[in-house]
Protein backbone atom coordinates (compact mmCIF):
# COMPACT_ATOMS: atom_id res chain seq x y z
CA UNK A 1 0.00 0.00 0.00
CA UNK A 2 1.04 3.62 -0.46
CA UNK A 3 1.47 5.84 2.55
CA UNK A 4 1.98 9.26 1.07
CA UNK A 5 2.84 11.73 -1.63
CA UNK A 6 6.52 11.22 -2.13
CA UNK A 7 6.04 8.14 -0.30
CA UNK A 8 6.98 5.61 2.01
CA UNK A 9 9.21 3.60 4.24
CA UNK A 10 12.41 1.86 4.78
CA UNK A 11 13.55 -1.66 5.44
CA UNK A 12 11.12 -3.53 7.63
CA UNK A 13 14.07 -5.61 8.79
CA UNK A 14 16.40 -2.70 9.46
CA UNK A 15 17.37 -1.98 13.06
CA UNK A 16 20.35 -0.72 14.98
CA UNK A 17 21.85 -4.17 14.86
CA UNK A 18 20.94 -4.75 11.23
CA UNK A 19 22.34 -1.68 9.49
CA UNK A 20 24.92 -3.91 7.87
CA UNK A 21 22.27 -4.70 5.22
CA UNK A 22 23.45 -3.53 1.85
CA UNK A 23 21.64 -2.62 -1.32
CA UNK A 24 21.82 -3.27 -5.02
CA UNK A 25 21.07 -0.21 -7.15
CA UNK A 26 19.38 -0.46 -10.54
CA UNK A 27 18.30 2.34 -12.85
CA UNK A 28 14.65 2.63 -13.81
CA UNK A 29 15.59 4.45 -17.00
CA UNK A 30 14.31 7.72 -18.38
CA UNK A 31 12.03 8.94 -21.10
CA UNK A 32 13.55 8.77 -24.56
CA UNK A 33 14.94 12.18 -25.49
CA UNK A 34 15.11 13.39 -21.88
CA UNK A 35 18.23 13.96 -19.80
CA UNK A 36 16.92 13.52 -16.23
CA UNK A 37 14.44 11.20 -14.53
CA UNK A 38 12.82 11.15 -11.06
CA UNK A 39 10.51 8.87 -9.10
CA UNK A 40 7.59 10.60 -7.38
CA UNK A 41 5.42 7.71 -6.18
CA UNK A 42 5.19 3.91 -6.16
CA UNK A 43 2.26 1.76 -5.10
CA UNK A 44 2.68 -1.49 -3.19
CA UNK A 45 1.32 -3.27 -6.26
CA UNK A 46 4.19 -1.95 -8.36
CA UNK A 47 2.83 1.07 -10.23
CA UNK A 48 5.68 3.59 -10.56
CA UNK A 49 5.29 7.21 -11.65
CA UNK A 50 7.67 10.12 -11.88
CA UNK A 51 8.97 13.04 -13.86
CA UNK A 52 11.39 13.57 -16.70
CA UNK A 53 13.21 16.82 -17.31
CA UNK A 54 15.74 18.23 -19.73
CA UNK A 55 13.89 17.29 -22.91
CA UNK A 56 15.98 17.35 -26.05
CA UNK A 57 14.74 19.11 -29.20
CA UNK A 58 12.30 21.39 -27.45
CA UNK A 59 10.26 23.09 -30.20
CA UNK A 60 11.13 26.75 -30.74
CA UNK A 61 8.64 29.00 -32.54
CA UNK A 62 10.46 31.92 -34.16
CA UNK A 63 7.68 32.99 -36.51
CA UNK A 64 6.55 35.92 -34.34
CA UNK A 65 9.97 37.22 -33.22
CA UNK A 66 11.43 40.51 -34.50
CA UNK A 67 15.15 39.73 -34.53
CA UNK A 68 16.03 43.44 -34.78
CA UNK A 69 14.63 44.11 -31.30
CA UNK A 70 17.19 45.35 -28.81
CA UNK A 71 16.38 42.68 -26.24
CA UNK A 72 17.36 39.75 -28.45
CA UNK A 73 20.33 41.59 -29.95
CA UNK A 74 21.66 42.18 -26.41
CA UNK A 75 21.15 38.51 -25.58
CA UNK A 76 23.13 37.54 -28.67
CA UNK A 77 25.96 39.93 -27.78
CA UNK A 78 26.14 38.31 -24.34
CA UNK A 79 26.28 34.87 -25.98
CA UNK A 80 29.13 36.03 -28.21
CA UNK A 81 31.05 37.15 -25.12
CA UNK A 82 30.59 33.76 -23.48
CA UNK A 83 31.89 31.98 -26.58
CA UNK A 84 34.88 34.31 -26.64
CA UNK A 85 35.76 33.48 -23.04
CA UNK A 86 35.73 29.77 -23.89
CA UNK A 87 37.96 30.31 -26.93
CA UNK A 88 35.24 28.79 -29.07
CA UNK A 89 33.95 30.67 -32.13
CA UNK A 90 30.24 31.30 -32.15
CA UNK A 91 28.59 29.03 -34.73
CA UNK A 92 25.43 30.94 -35.61
CA UNK A 93 24.02 34.40 -36.19
CA UNK A 94 20.57 35.81 -35.53
CA UNK A 95 20.07 35.73 -39.28
CA UNK A 96 20.80 31.98 -39.23
CA UNK A 97 18.08 31.51 -36.64
CA UNK A 98 15.58 33.69 -38.49
CA UNK A 99 16.20 32.49 -42.02
CA UNK A 100 18.28 29.29 -42.05
CA UNK A 101 16.46 27.02 -39.57
CA UNK A 102 19.44 27.11 -37.21
CA UNK A 103 17.39 26.11 -34.16
CA UNK A 104 16.66 22.75 -35.75
CA UNK A 105 20.18 21.86 -36.87
CA UNK A 106 22.62 23.87 -34.76
CA UNK A 107 22.67 22.91 -31.04
CA UNK A 108 24.34 26.20 -30.08
CA UNK A 109 21.55 28.17 -31.73
CA UNK A 110 18.92 25.95 -30.15
CA UNK A 111 20.51 26.36 -26.70
CA UNK A 112 20.71 30.12 -27.21
CA UNK A 113 16.99 30.38 -27.92
CA UNK A 114 16.06 28.21 -24.93
CA UNK A 115 18.28 30.37 -22.72
CA UNK A 116 16.79 33.53 -24.18
CA UNK A 117 13.22 32.41 -23.51
CA UNK A 118 14.20 31.56 -19.91
CA UNK A 119 16.28 34.70 -19.28
CA UNK A 120 15.08 36.23 -16.02
CA UNK A 121 17.48 39.19 -16.26
CA UNK A 122 15.81 40.23 -19.51
CA UNK A 123 12.35 39.62 -18.04
CA UNK A 124 11.39 37.14 -20.78
CA UNK A 125 9.55 34.57 -18.58
CA UNK A 126 7.19 37.29 -17.35
CA UNK A 127 6.79 38.81 -20.83
CA UNK A 128 3.84 37.08 -22.44
CA UNK A 129 4.78 38.33 -25.88
CA UNK A 130 7.24 35.42 -25.98
CA UNK A 131 6.70 31.68 -26.21
CA UNK A 132 6.31 29.82 -22.91
CA UNK A 133 8.14 26.52 -22.57
CA UNK A 134 8.43 23.64 -20.10
CA UNK A 135 10.85 20.73 -20.11
CA UNK A 136 9.19 18.87 -17.22
CA UNK A 137 6.79 16.01 -18.02
CA UNK A 138 4.99 13.23 -16.18
CA UNK A 139 6.06 9.66 -16.83
CA UNK A 140 5.02 6.10 -16.01
CA UNK A 141 7.73 3.48 -15.52
CA UNK A 142 6.69 0.17 -17.07
CA UNK A 143 8.81 -2.95 -17.20
CA UNK A 144 9.53 -2.64 -20.90
CA UNK A 145 9.28 1.10 -21.51
CA UNK A 146 8.80 4.53 -20.02
CA UNK A 147 5.68 6.34 -21.18
CA UNK A 148 4.94 10.05 -21.04
CA UNK A 149 1.63 10.91 -19.38
CA UNK A 150 0.47 14.32 -20.61
CA UNK A 151 -1.63 16.15 -18.03
CA UNK A 152 -3.03 19.15 -19.88
CA UNK A 153 -0.72 19.55 -22.86
CA UNK A 154 -2.18 19.21 -26.36
CA UNK A 155 -0.91 19.01 -29.95
CA UNK A 156 0.56 22.27 -31.18
CA UNK A 157 -0.88 24.05 -34.21
CA UNK A 158 2.51 25.62 -34.97
CA UNK A 159 4.84 22.60 -34.96
CA UNK A 160 4.82 18.83 -34.64
CA UNK A 161 4.09 17.33 -31.25
CA UNK A 162 2.80 18.81 -28.00
CA UNK A 163 3.04 22.51 -27.21
CA UNK A 164 5.54 21.85 -24.39
CA UNK A 165 4.13 24.92 -22.66
CA UNK A 166 2.48 23.36 -19.59
CA UNK A 167 3.51 22.84 -15.99
CA UNK A 168 3.37 19.10 -15.21
CA UNK A 169 3.55 17.73 -11.64
CA UNK A 170 2.71 14.01 -11.54
CA UNK A 171 2.29 13.30 -7.83
CA UNK A 172 0.48 10.19 -6.65
CA UNK A 173 -0.64 6.69 -7.66
CA UNK A 174 -3.23 4.42 -6.06
CA UNK A 175 -2.89 0.69 -5.50
CA UNK A 176 -4.66 -0.08 -8.78
CA UNK A 177 -2.76 2.50 -10.81
CA UNK A 178 -5.06 5.55 -10.89
CA UNK A 179 -2.86 8.65 -10.81
CA UNK A 180 -3.14 12.31 -9.79
CA UNK A 181 -1.21 15.49 -10.39
CA UNK A 182 -1.65 19.09 -11.37
CA UNK A 183 -0.58 21.37 -14.16
CA UNK A 184 -1.26 24.50 -16.15
CA UNK A 185 -3.29 24.98 -19.31
CA UNK A 186 -1.38 25.01 -22.62
CA UNK A 187 -0.58 28.41 -24.06
CA UNK A 188 -2.26 29.66 -27.21
CA UNK A 189 -0.61 32.12 -29.58
CA UNK A 190 -3.17 34.88 -30.07
CA UNK A 191 -3.36 38.17 -31.90
CA UNK A 192 -4.00 41.20 -29.65
CA UNK A 193 -4.08 44.91 -30.40
CA UNK A 194 -3.29 47.06 -27.34
CA UNK A 195 -5.43 50.12 -26.78
CA UNK A 196 -4.11 53.06 -28.81
CA UNK A 197 -2.06 50.86 -31.16
CA UNK A 198 -2.82 50.24 -34.82
CA UNK A 199 -1.01 46.96 -35.30
CA UNK A 200 -1.89 43.63 -33.76
CA UNK A 201 0.75 41.89 -31.65
CA UNK A 202 1.38 38.24 -30.84
CA UNK A 203 0.69 37.26 -27.22
CA UNK A 204 0.70 33.91 -25.41
CA UNK A 205 -2.29 33.24 -23.16
CA UNK A 206 -3.88 30.28 -21.40
CA UNK A 207 -7.15 29.44 -19.67
CA UNK A 208 -5.97 28.68 -16.13
CA UNK A 209 -2.86 28.90 -13.98
CA UNK A 210 -3.08 25.46 -12.38
CA UNK A 211 -5.57 22.62 -12.06
CA UNK A 212 -5.64 19.18 -10.46
CA UNK A 213 -6.32 16.08 -12.50
CA UNK A 214 -7.16 12.40 -11.95
CA UNK A 215 -6.11 9.94 -14.67
CA UNK A 216 -7.34 6.38 -15.18
CA UNK A 217 -5.03 3.37 -15.10
CA UNK A 218 -4.62 3.19 -18.87
CA UNK A 219 -4.44 6.98 -19.25
CA UNK A 220 -7.50 7.15 -21.48
CA UNK A 221 -9.78 8.95 -18.99
CA UNK A 222 -8.89 12.27 -17.37
CA UNK A 223 -11.02 14.06 -14.78
CA UNK A 224 -10.20 17.70 -14.16
CA UNK A 225 -10.69 18.85 -10.58
CA UNK A 226 -12.26 22.19 -11.40
CA UNK A 227 -12.31 24.46 -8.35
CA UNK A 228 -15.68 25.53 -7.00
CA UNK A 229 -14.49 29.14 -7.38
CA UNK A 230 -13.34 29.25 -10.98
CA UNK A 231 -13.39 32.91 -11.97
CA UNK A 232 -10.28 33.74 -14.03
CA UNK A 233 -9.78 29.99 -14.25
CA UNK A 234 -9.35 29.48 -10.52
CA UNK A 235 -6.74 27.07 -9.18
CA UNK A 236 -6.59 23.50 -7.88
CA UNK A 237 -3.94 20.89 -7.14
CA UNK A 238 -4.12 17.14 -6.58
CA UNK A 239 -1.29 15.86 -4.37
CA UNK A 240 -2.21 12.36 -3.19
CA UNK A 241 -4.68 9.53 -3.82
CA UNK A 242 -5.72 6.39 -1.94
CA UNK A 243 -8.01 3.56 -2.99
CA UNK A 244 -11.14 3.15 -0.85
CA UNK A 245 -13.90 0.55 -0.68
CA UNK A 246 -16.15 2.73 -2.82
CA UNK A 247 -13.63 4.44 -5.09
CA UNK A 248 -10.86 6.92 -4.36
CA UNK A 249 -9.93 9.76 -1.99
CA UNK A 250 -7.88 12.57 -3.52
CA UNK A 251 -6.40 15.46 -1.52
CA UNK A 252 -4.92 18.79 -2.52
CA UNK A 253 -6.22 22.35 -2.52
CA UNK A 254 -8.41 24.67 -4.58
CA UNK A 255 -9.37 28.32 -4.89
CA UNK A 256 -12.40 29.33 -2.85
CA UNK A 257 -12.66 33.12 -3.41
CA UNK A 258 -10.73 36.33 -4.11
CA UNK A 259 -10.22 38.86 -1.28
CA UNK A 260 -11.76 42.28 -1.85
CA UNK A 261 -8.41 44.05 -2.17
CA UNK A 262 -7.15 41.51 -4.68
CA UNK A 263 -10.36 41.95 -6.68
CA UNK A 264 -9.68 45.69 -6.66
CA UNK A 265 -6.20 44.95 -8.09
CA UNK A 266 -7.85 42.99 -10.89
CA UNK A 267 -10.48 45.65 -11.57
CA UNK A 268 -7.86 48.41 -11.66
CA UNK A 269 -5.37 46.61 -13.88
CA UNK A 270 -6.97 43.83 -15.89
CA UNK A 271 -9.13 45.73 -18.36
CA UNK A 272 -8.01 43.89 -21.51
CA UNK A 273 -6.70 47.12 -22.96
CA UNK A 274 -2.90 47.08 -22.57
CA UNK A 275 -2.62 43.29 -22.40
CA UNK A 276 -4.95 40.28 -22.52
CA UNK A 277 -6.84 39.74 -19.26
CA UNK A 278 -5.33 36.30 -18.66
CA UNK A 279 -1.83 37.78 -18.90
CA UNK A 280 -2.71 40.38 -16.30
CA UNK A 281 -4.13 37.68 -13.99
CA UNK A 282 -0.94 35.63 -14.33
CA UNK A 283 1.29 38.59 -13.52
CA UNK A 284 -0.75 39.73 -10.53
CA UNK A 285 -0.88 36.21 -9.13
CA UNK A 286 2.92 35.90 -9.47
CA UNK A 287 3.78 39.32 -8.11
CA UNK A 288 1.52 39.38 -5.03
CA UNK A 289 3.17 37.55 -2.15
CA UNK A 290 0.26 35.27 -1.24
CA UNK A 291 -1.31 35.30 -4.70
CA UNK A 292 -4.76 36.38 -5.86
CA UNK A 293 -6.85 33.49 -4.58
CA UNK A 294 -7.92 32.22 -1.21
CA UNK A 295 -7.07 28.52 -1.31
CA UNK A 296 -8.20 25.76 1.02
CA UNK A 297 -7.05 22.22 1.55
CA UNK A 298 -9.65 19.94 0.03
CA UNK A 299 -10.69 16.30 -0.12
CA UNK A 300 -12.41 14.93 -3.21
CA UNK A 301 -14.24 11.60 -3.14
CA UNK A 302 -14.59 9.76 -6.46
CA UNK A 303 -16.40 6.55 -7.33
CA UNK A 304 -14.92 3.60 -9.21
CA UNK A 305 -15.69 5.31 -12.54
CA UNK A 306 -13.85 8.48 -11.42
CA UNK A 307 -17.03 10.50 -11.01
CA UNK A 308 -16.65 13.12 -8.27
CA UNK A 309 -19.18 12.31 -5.54
CA UNK A 310 -18.23 14.89 -2.91
CA UNK A 311 -15.91 17.84 -2.31
CA UNK A 312 -14.97 18.88 1.23
CA UNK A 313 -13.01 21.98 2.20
CA UNK A 314 -10.73 21.26 5.16
CA UNK A 315 -10.21 24.74 6.59
CA UNK A 316 -7.39 26.87 7.97
CA UNK A 317 -5.31 26.83 11.13
CA UNK A 318 -6.47 30.39 11.89
CA UNK A 319 -9.62 32.47 11.60
CA UNK A 320 -8.95 35.67 9.65
CA UNK A 321 -10.81 38.67 10.99
CA UNK A 322 -13.00 40.73 8.64
CA UNK A 323 -10.28 43.22 7.70
CA UNK A 324 -7.69 40.51 7.10
CA UNK A 325 -10.07 38.54 4.92
CA UNK A 326 -10.62 41.60 2.75
CA UNK A 327 -6.94 42.54 2.54
CA UNK A 328 -5.12 39.38 1.57
CA UNK A 329 -5.40 35.75 0.54
CA UNK A 330 -5.06 32.81 2.96
CA UNK A 331 -3.99 29.30 2.00
CA UNK A 332 -3.97 25.76 3.31
CA UNK A 333 -3.10 22.63 1.37
CA UNK A 334 -3.39 18.87 1.83
CA UNK A 335 -0.31 16.87 0.84
CA UNK A 336 -0.99 13.29 1.95
CA UNK A 337 -3.73 11.06 3.35
CA UNK A 338 -3.49 7.71 5.16
CA UNK A 339 -5.87 4.75 5.17
CA UNK A 340 -7.64 6.12 8.23
CA UNK A 341 -8.59 9.29 6.39
CA UNK A 342 -6.25 11.54 8.38
CA UNK A 343 -4.77 14.23 6.15
CA UNK A 344 -1.56 16.25 6.53
CA UNK A 345 -0.23 19.34 4.85
CA UNK A 346 0.36 22.99 5.66
CA UNK A 347 -1.63 26.11 6.48
CA UNK A 348 -1.27 29.79 7.08
CA UNK A 349 -1.29 30.49 10.81
CA UNK A 350 -0.32 33.31 13.15
CA UNK A 351 3.21 33.95 14.33
CA UNK A 352 3.17 33.59 18.11
CA UNK A 353 5.16 36.79 18.72
CA UNK A 354 2.90 38.97 16.57
CA UNK A 355 -0.66 38.07 15.54
CA UNK A 356 -0.38 40.35 12.52
CA UNK A 357 2.38 38.23 10.98
CA UNK A 358 1.11 35.26 8.96
CA UNK A 359 3.38 32.24 8.46
CA UNK A 360 2.92 28.76 6.96
CA UNK A 361 3.31 25.77 9.29
CA UNK A 362 2.77 21.98 9.23
CA UNK A 363 -0.76 20.86 10.13
CA UNK A 364 -3.03 17.84 10.14
CA UNK A 365 -6.72 17.72 9.29
CA UNK A 366 -8.77 15.36 11.47
CA UNK A 367 -12.25 15.31 13.02
CA UNK A 368 -13.22 18.58 11.30
CA UNK A 369 -10.30 20.41 12.91
CA UNK A 370 -7.03 21.86 11.62
CA UNK A 371 -4.20 21.34 14.09
CA UNK A 372 -1.00 23.38 14.02
CA UNK A 373 1.38 21.28 16.14
CA UNK A 374 4.94 22.67 15.85
CA UNK A 375 6.03 24.71 18.88
CA UNK A 376 6.85 28.16 17.51
CA UNK A 377 8.48 29.14 20.81
CA UNK A 378 11.37 26.91 19.77
CA UNK A 379 11.95 29.43 16.97
CA UNK A 380 10.34 27.43 14.17
CA UNK A 381 8.98 29.85 11.56
CA UNK A 382 7.79 27.71 8.64
CA UNK A 383 7.33 24.14 7.46
CA UNK A 384 5.20 21.39 5.94
CA UNK A 385 3.83 18.01 7.01
CA UNK A 386 4.70 15.73 4.11
CA UNK A 387 3.63 12.19 5.08
CA UNK A 388 1.58 10.20 7.58
CA UNK A 389 1.47 6.48 8.34
CA UNK A 390 -1.49 4.41 9.49
CA UNK A 391 -0.33 4.70 13.10
CA UNK A 392 -1.02 8.44 12.90
CA UNK A 393 2.63 9.45 12.98
CA UNK A 394 3.45 12.42 10.76
CA UNK A 395 6.75 13.44 9.24
CA UNK A 396 7.89 16.55 7.41
CA UNK A 397 10.20 19.46 8.00
CA UNK A 398 10.27 22.87 9.69
CA UNK A 399 12.48 25.93 9.29
CA UNK A 400 14.45 27.99 11.78
CA UNK A 401 17.61 30.10 11.86
CA UNK A 402 20.71 28.14 12.86
CA UNK A 403 24.14 29.75 12.97
CA UNK A 404 22.69 32.84 11.32
CA UNK A 405 21.17 31.07 8.31
CA UNK A 406 17.75 29.66 7.54
CA UNK A 407 17.82 25.85 7.83
CA UNK A 408 15.21 23.12 7.54
CA UNK A 409 15.06 20.15 9.92
CA UNK A 410 13.01 16.98 9.55
CA UNK A 411 10.63 15.94 12.33
CA UNK A 412 8.09 13.33 13.31
CA UNK A 413 4.93 13.97 15.32
CA UNK A 414 2.75 11.40 17.07
CA UNK A 415 -0.89 12.51 17.01
CA UNK A 416 -1.84 10.16 19.86
CA UNK A 417 0.72 11.53 22.30
CA UNK A 418 1.06 15.03 20.88
CA UNK A 419 4.87 14.74 20.95
CA UNK A 420 7.10 16.21 18.26
CA UNK A 421 10.71 15.13 17.79
CA UNK A 422 13.43 16.70 15.66
CA UNK A 423 16.00 13.89 15.34
CA UNK A 424 19.72 14.42 15.10
CA UNK A 425 20.62 14.61 11.43
CA UNK A 426 23.97 14.85 9.63
CA UNK A 427 25.18 17.83 11.70
CA UNK A 428 23.78 20.85 13.55
CA UNK A 429 23.51 23.25 10.60
CA UNK A 430 22.62 20.65 7.97
CA UNK A 431 19.24 21.17 6.34
CA UNK A 432 17.25 17.93 6.22
CA UNK A 433 13.91 16.89 4.74
CA UNK A 434 11.71 13.87 5.39
CA UNK A 435 9.83 12.47 2.42
CA UNK A 436 8.06 9.43 3.84
CA UNK A 437 7.24 7.26 6.84
CA UNK A 438 5.99 3.69 7.04
CA UNK A 439 4.00 1.80 9.64
CA UNK A 440 7.16 0.43 11.23
CA UNK A 441 8.40 3.95 11.92
CA UNK A 442 11.12 4.24 9.30
CA UNK A 443 11.58 7.66 7.75
CA UNK A 444 13.41 8.39 4.50
CA UNK A 445 14.58 11.66 3.06
CA UNK A 446 17.70 13.64 2.36
CA UNK A 447 20.02 16.03 4.15
CA UNK A 448 22.98 18.26 3.49
CA UNK A 449 26.49 16.88 3.82
CA UNK A 450 29.73 18.82 3.59
CA UNK A 451 30.77 21.01 6.51
CA UNK A 452 31.19 24.34 4.72
CA UNK A 453 28.34 26.12 2.98
CA UNK A 454 30.28 26.15 -0.29
CA UNK A 455 30.68 22.35 -0.30
CA UNK A 456 27.17 21.30 0.68
CA UNK A 457 25.15 18.80 -1.28
CA UNK A 458 22.22 16.50 -0.55
CA UNK A 459 22.49 12.81 0.22
CA UNK A 460 19.71 10.37 1.06
CA UNK A 461 19.13 8.97 4.55
CA UNK A 462 17.03 6.49 6.49
CA UNK A 463 15.99 6.89 10.12
CA UNK A 464 14.19 4.65 12.61
CA UNK A 465 11.93 6.36 15.15
CA UNK A 466 13.48 6.03 18.57
CA UNK A 467 17.07 5.86 17.38
CA UNK A 468 18.75 9.25 17.55
CA UNK A 469 20.82 8.97 14.40
CA UNK A 470 20.33 8.78 10.68
CA UNK A 471 22.14 6.49 8.24
CA UNK A 472 23.39 7.78 4.92
CA UNK A 473 22.06 5.40 2.26
CA UNK A 474 25.29 5.82 0.32
CA UNK A 475 27.09 4.08 3.19
CA UNK A 476 25.03 0.99 2.39
CA UNK A 477 25.99 0.95 -1.28
CA UNK A 478 29.21 -0.48 -2.76
CA UNK A 479 32.42 1.53 -2.67
CA UNK A 480 33.56 0.31 -6.06
CA UNK A 481 32.31 -1.07 -9.32
CA UNK A 482 32.69 -4.79 -10.08
CA UNK A 483 36.37 -4.35 -11.01
CA UNK A 484 37.11 -3.44 -7.41
CA UNK A 485 39.00 -0.30 -8.43
CA UNK A 486 36.64 2.13 -10.15
CA UNK A 487 34.72 4.32 -7.72
CA UNK A 488 31.04 3.49 -7.56
CA UNK A 489 29.20 5.43 -10.24
CA UNK A 490 26.15 6.52 -8.24
CA UNK A 491 25.42 8.79 -5.30
CA UNK A 492 21.95 8.64 -3.74
CA UNK A 493 20.72 12.22 -3.51
CA UNK A 494 17.10 11.58 -2.42
CA UNK A 495 15.16 8.67 -0.97
CA UNK A 496 11.56 9.30 -1.95
CA UNK A 497 9.67 6.00 -2.01
CA UNK A 498 9.91 2.59 -0.37
CA UNK A 499 7.52 -0.33 -0.49
CA UNK A 500 6.80 -3.08 2.01
CA UNK A 501 9.17 -5.39 0.15
CA UNK A 502 11.98 -3.15 1.42
CA UNK A 503 12.70 -1.74 -2.04
CA UNK A 504 13.64 1.93 -2.00
CA UNK A 505 13.05 4.28 -4.90
CA UNK A 506 14.66 7.64 -5.33
CA UNK A 507 17.09 9.84 -7.22
CA UNK A 508 20.78 9.17 -7.73
CA UNK A 509 23.41 11.14 -9.60
CA UNK A 510 25.99 9.76 -11.98
CA UNK A 511 28.43 11.06 -14.59
CA UNK A 512 27.66 10.57 -18.28
CA UNK A 513 28.74 11.98 -21.63
CA UNK A 514 27.42 15.49 -21.90
CA UNK A 515 24.56 16.05 -24.34
CA UNK A 516 23.55 19.31 -25.97
CA UNK A 517 19.95 20.52 -26.23
CA UNK A 518 19.45 18.58 -29.48
CA UNK A 519 20.74 15.38 -27.89
CA UNK A 520 24.19 15.30 -29.49
CA UNK A 521 27.41 14.50 -27.61
CA UNK A 522 29.36 17.63 -26.59
CA UNK A 523 33.10 17.98 -27.21
CA UNK A 524 35.55 20.67 -26.16
CA UNK A 525 37.63 22.80 -28.53
CA UNK A 526 40.14 19.95 -28.79
CA UNK A 527 37.50 17.41 -29.75
CA UNK A 528 37.48 15.64 -26.39
CA UNK A 529 34.14 14.43 -25.09
CA UNK A 530 32.83 16.44 -22.14
CA UNK A 531 31.04 14.90 -19.18
CA UNK A 532 28.23 16.03 -16.88
CA UNK A 533 26.32 14.86 -13.83
CA UNK A 534 22.70 13.81 -14.34
CA UNK A 535 19.85 12.76 -12.06
CA UNK A 536 18.44 9.28 -12.63
CA UNK A 537 15.49 7.42 -11.13
CA UNK A 538 16.71 4.34 -9.28
CA UNK A 539 15.56 1.38 -7.23
CA UNK A 540 17.49 0.00 -4.27
CA UNK A 541 16.98 -3.68 -3.50
CA UNK A 542 18.23 -5.07 -0.16
CA UNK A 543 20.81 -7.84 -0.45
CA UNK A 544 22.93 -9.82 1.98
CA UNK A 545 26.30 -8.27 2.61
CA UNK A 546 28.48 -6.12 4.82
CA UNK A 547 28.90 -2.36 5.00
CA UNK A 548 32.08 -1.34 3.23
CA UNK A 549 34.33 1.38 4.64
CA UNK A 550 34.74 3.62 1.61
CA UNK A 551 36.08 6.82 3.10
CA UNK A 552 39.80 7.37 3.56
CA UNK A 553 40.90 8.05 7.14
CA UNK A 554 41.20 11.78 6.57
CA UNK A 555 37.73 12.10 5.01
CA UNK A 556 35.46 14.84 6.24
CA UNK A 557 32.60 13.72 8.46
CA UNK A 558 29.69 12.40 6.37
CA UNK A 559 31.73 12.64 3.18
CA UNK A 560 31.74 9.62 0.86
CA UNK A 561 34.33 8.87 -1.79
CA UNK A 562 31.83 7.26 -4.12
CA UNK A 563 31.10 9.77 -6.85
CA UNK A 564 33.07 10.10 -10.05
CA UNK A 565 32.27 13.78 -10.49
CA UNK A 566 32.97 16.95 -8.46
CA UNK A 567 30.50 17.98 -5.77
CA UNK A 568 29.62 21.27 -7.44
CA UNK A 569 27.96 19.50 -10.35
CA UNK A 570 25.11 18.62 -7.98
CA UNK A 571 24.26 22.30 -7.82
CA UNK A 572 23.57 22.20 -11.55
CA UNK A 573 20.97 19.44 -11.34
CA UNK A 574 17.45 20.74 -11.81
CA UNK A 575 14.51 19.37 -9.86
CA UNK A 576 16.18 17.65 -6.94
CA UNK A 577 13.61 18.39 -4.26
CA UNK A 578 11.23 19.80 -6.84
CA UNK A 579 8.09 18.28 -5.38
CA UNK A 580 8.88 19.74 -2.02
CA UNK A 581 9.34 23.16 -3.63
CA UNK A 582 5.95 22.98 -5.32
CA UNK A 583 4.03 21.85 -2.24
CA UNK A 584 2.58 25.09 -0.92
Amino acid sequence: MKYKLLAASILATLSTSATSATYQLSELGTLEDAKYSYVTDVSESGHIIGLANGLYNLPIDISYIDFTENVIERAYENAEAVFELSDKPITFSLNDIENNDAVSINPDAHTFMISFLANQNLGIPSNFEYQKMSSLVGIKFNESEIIEQPLFDIASVDYDGLTRSTTNLFNGVSEDGVTVGWGSAPYDKVSFTPDGEDDAETWFTHEFIERGIVISVDGSVSVELEPEFNEYGGTSRANDIVKTNSGYTVVGNMSTSIPDDRQDNIDDNCDNEDEPTSVCINLLNSNITRGLFNKRAVKWELDESLNITSVEELGLALSPDEDEAQDDAFTSTALAVNNNGTIVGSSNTRYYRNDNIIITMPVYFKNDAVTDFINQEDDWISGKAIAINDNEVITGYAEKFIEGRSRNKFFYHDIATGSTVFPTDYFSSSSSYANAINNKGYIVGEGEVGVTDSSRRKEAFIYKIGEDRITNLNDLLPCYESDGETSYAYTMAEATVINENNEIFGVATKTVEKRDSLGGVVTDINGNIEFESVAVAVKLTPIDGEVENCAPAEAEVYERNSASFPWYTLLLLPLLGLRRVFRF
